[in-house]
């Protein structure tokens, strides 16, 4: 990009470059070498277009997520969150072992191990994760979660997310139970099928204020 001073001020193309008014001063370029229909048909950008393809499909999943637990997010205060969040997702992505390259899904990355491992990590802003003090166990008709560390807390929020990576679309049920300094185990009940794509999130506060959160 350069700038040019003329007493004809030219606006559009000439040849193979472009000349526009760019904050005040008349600005001209090259033209860019990409070509839009090469892009889309192209043998050569076939990585270029599965790799887009991906990305895509993980920044929409992290999106309707964080969307689903915006009360959260916020109060974590990290504006920068939505980045490092995509990012968990893309790594999720990769665990992908059924689908071929560029359609690979998060939903297939998340029920193996080492992907509720990744989430489980995810840190929201400074507040410490919960899954150092809380785990879930499940029975036929009920939810069992777990508490392994003493806390502070006196309540603990429940938020069961049931995701469709296909459609980007979220249901969420909220629950929220008192907590004794003896408590060890709560149960609570299922509001989906297990044949879907659940996640557990969960709030340890003490009057209110946040002390950890995170996926279990």
């Amino acid at each position: 990009m350069a700038t040019y001073e003329s007493i004809i001020k030219i606006t559009g193309s000439v040849g193979d470059l472009v000349f526009y008014t760019l904050n005040g001063k008349n600005v001209v370029r090259k033209k860019s070498g990409f070509n839009k229909s090469a892009f889309k048909k192209s043998a050569s950008y076939e990585k270029v277009r599965q790799n887009g393809s991906e990305f895509g499909h993980c920044s929409k999943v992290g999106k309707i997520i964080r969307q689903a637990l915006d009360h959260y997010v916020k109060a974590a205060g990290d504006p920068l969150l939505y980045q490092s969040f995509a990012k968990t997702m893309t790594r999720i992505k990769d665990l992908d072992q059924i689908s071929v390259r560029g359609n690979r899904n998060v939903k297939h990355g998340l029920p193996l191990e080492e992907g509720k491992k990744l989430l489980k990590e995810f840190q929201f802003g400074q507040i410490p994760v919960i899954s150092d003090h809380i785990s879930v166990s499940f029975d036929l008709w009920e939810n069992n979660l777990h508490i392994h560390k003493k806390s502070e807390a006196d309540e603990v929020t429940i938020v069961t997310l049931k995701v469709d990576t296909d459609s980007y679309s979220i249901e969420k049920f909220e629950q929220t139970e008192a907590l004794k300094p003896d408590t060890e185990m709560i149960r609570f009940e299922k509001h989906f099928s297990d044949d879907d794509l659940l996640l557990y999130f969960m709030v340890l506060k003490r009057k209110g204020e946040i002390l950890n959160m995170g996926f279990v």
